[in-house]
């Protein structure tokens, strides 16, 4: 996925460039763990998630500067995902983003603690910000709402309890339902909280939030069908990551319940409703429509 667009562009780079800022002290002793975090915190990536929070605040015309500290904490929970799920317990991956993984490089049971460290520093730098507005309920009020947010959003009712569910399905028939409740949880409920988290931290009211998750849901999970469209079609070196995994592996995807044609009508399908609540933003919603539009460029 190339980023060109410049309105996404300037939130990543400020993720990017601040991705750092926010990890905890970690005492000399323990060097080898911070190099662990930095090293798949700076492998690069598209920083959509984050991206997604902070374009959630400007689009309730809030400053996403002065909620970076949540954006890159999304960041932290998306790389410790990202790290557990390379480990040869799970997807067994050697390369990501273009790098070696994190275990290759330091060793399964430093990879499981980054992991775990980066999960732990971003509800730290959440409840940090948070500490600082006990005197502002209002302040206080849409920060704990957009913490709550991702925590259900990647937690036992999210995002871990889609990857149960992928992992106890390997190599076994797969109903269209069980599929759509392992991605739902998987891959969509994170995007999903993270729209919605930027859209408490920013005070969006109801209807903006609905429009949010609906535009997050189907974002998700149209990510997820592409994803498994360029595990087959994908070239590896373009995507920094290898292809062809999920048939080794013998997982459930939407390739292998639905056939490629039907799996692209249904990516297109979801597009076009996260596109359809995004419409009366108009120009507003330029950062998430951008996002559309390159996740339907991949499978024209």
């Amino acid at each position: 996925m190339k980023l060109n667009n410049s309105e996404y562009n300037r939130l990543k780079k400020l993720v990017d460039e601040h991705i750092l800022d926010f990890i905890p002290n970690i005492d000399p002793k323990s060097k080898t763990l911070y190099d662990s975090m930095k090293y798949s915190l700076t492998a690069g990536g598209k920083r959509l998630r984050p991206v997604l929070l902070l374009a959630a605040v400007e689009l309730c015309r809030g400053n996403a500067a002065e909620y970076l500290s949540f954006a890159c904490a999304a960041e932290y929970i998306q790389t410790y995902s990202l790290i557990h799920d390379d480990l040869p317990a799970m997807d067994d991956d050697d390369y990501r983003r273009g790098k070696l993984t994190n275990h290759k490089v330091y060793g399964e049971g430093i990879a499981v603690l980054a992991g775990d460290g980066l999960l732990s520093a971003a509800y730290e730098v959440m409840i940090k910000n948070m500490l600082m507005y006990l005197d502002e309920p209002e302040a206080l009020n849409r920060r704990v709402r957009a913490t709550y947010a991702l925590t259900k959003g990647t937690g036992c009712r999210g995002m871990i309890s889609g990857q149960v569910a992928d992992l106890e399905s390997e190599n076994k028939e797969c109903s269209a339902e069980m599929l759509d409740f392992i991605h739902d949880n998987k891959t969509a409920a994170f995007i999903t909280s993270c729209a919605m988290a930027g859209g408490y931290l920013g005070g969006a009211e109801a209807s903006m939030m609905e429009d949010l998750r609906i535009y997050g849901n189907n974002l998700g999970l149209a990510f997820q069908v592409v994803d498994d469209i360029l595990d087959v079609i994908g070239d590896a070196e373009e995507m920094g990551k290898s292809t062809g995994k999920d048939a080794e592996l013998g997982k459930n995807t939407y390739i292998s319940v639905y056939g490629l044609e039907r799996s692209k009508e249904r990516a297109h399908e979801l597009i076009g409703k996260a596109r359809e609540v995004m419409e009366k933003y108009y120009d507003e919603a330029e950062v998430f429509n951008y996002v559309l539009d390159l996740l339907e460029s991949q499978i024209v």
